[in-house]
């Protein structure tokens, strides 16, 4: 038998060995930004709960949490774009998060019962003013304009960022009226589908196109570079916020939500929480060049500043989600790869 003594500093082990189970948060991350890494350790300084972070993109990361089953490590997945977060929750990767903190603070439109918005991005029409004039890409749907016809540069149509667009214009025009826009995009363009929003932010600029949409962050990183040269190249570019007159521009996310088969849910909700506080707001804003979800959180970005303010879409990222995939099959019939 063993003795009292014993016993007890074998149960204060183990009582010791549980809180410092408690005080891990493991992070499955698809946001690839060094700017994070302050705002995680400060995390870490207000709680004491240390982050074990796997970074990853979203695709990866939700199939490995889809394949461990109940034996997931994971208790947090955040990931950019509303396309990921409802794979995600199409998936049944995320439990239901009640907390008034987070019902407070992030707006009915960003957030649903199972994740949150944490940080916002516009997606705009850049054009080359040389070629075009504002008035002629004023909205979304002027880019399927036949006047456009070898100006069009885009990424994939496949890709979140878009496929997310695209599944807003079905929610306010719907199905056929979209799949008609894509065929008159797919129509106008200057090239085939390729690269990343910089890549287009630099074909417009050289005038290889006359027009493309990009992720506001990536224009603001240009705005704010030290490089001059970046910055005489953004100079070429006129930025639209488009729909100014109807429903407003497309925004999108940076969003979190607590794994269901989180092992740590308290400290995961916390984390959430966290997110969701001034100070990690600013931290997001001014690391990655982003907006805050929580409104009224005042930042001090230079570029973000330049791109001014404008009327944003309020469609709640619930109703976008529900047509990501009728926005997927109209591309694929319209050739938009």
């Amino acid at each position: 038998m063993m003795k009292p003594l014993l016993l007890s500093l074998s149960l204060l082990a183990a009582s010791m060995g549980a809180m410092a189970k408690d005080q891990v948060l493991n992070l499955y991350s698809a946001r690839h930004y060094q700017t994070d890494e302050a705002l995680y350790s400060n995390f870490t300084k207000q709680t004491g709960i240390k982050i074990n972070r796997l970074d990853g993109r979203a695709e990866e990361l939700l199939e490995r949490i889809r394949n461990e089953g109940a034996n997931s490590p994971a208790d947090v997945l955040i990931t950019v774009d509303a396309a990921n977060l409802a794979v995600a929750d199409a998936w049944g990767v995320f439990a239901p998060v009640k907390s008034k903190v987070l019902e407070a603070r992030i707006p009915a439109h960003l957030r649903s019962a199972t994740w949150f918005a944490f940080s916002t991005r516009a997606r705009v029409i850049i054009y080359n003013r040389k070629l075009l004039k504002p008035t002629d890409v004023a909205t979304y749907e002027s880019l399927a304009d036949p006047k456009l016809k070898g100006l069009v540069c885009s990424r994939s149509g496949n890709h979140p960022y878009n496929l997310s667009l695209v599944a807003a214009l079905v929610a306010h025009n719907g199905e056929a009226k979209t799949e008609q826009w894509a065929k008159g995009v797919v129509a106008n363009f200057a090239t085939p589908p390729r690269g990343g929003d910089n890549d287009q932010i630099k074909s417009v600029a050289s005038g290889e196109c006359g027009v493309a949409v990009s992720n506001t962050y990536y224009l603001a990183r240009f705005l704010n570079s030290e490089r001059v040269e970046e910055r005489n190249l953004i100079k070429r570019l006129g930025i639209v916020m488009p729909n100014q007159n109807s429903y407003g521009t497309h925004v999108n996310v940076s969003g979190a939500g607590v794994v269901k088969t989180s092992k740590n849910k308290e400290a995961a909700v916390r984390f959430l929480e966290y997110l969701a506080s001034d100070e990690a707001q600013r931290y997001l804003a001014e690391g990655n060049n982003e907006w805050p979800a929580v409104p009224g959180v005042k930042i001090d970005n230079e570029g973000l500043e330049d791109l001014g303010t404008f009327k944003a879409d309020t469609l709640p990222l619930s109703v976008l989600s529900s047509q990501l995939v009728p926005a997927q099959k109209l591309l694929d019939r319209a050739g938009y790869r």
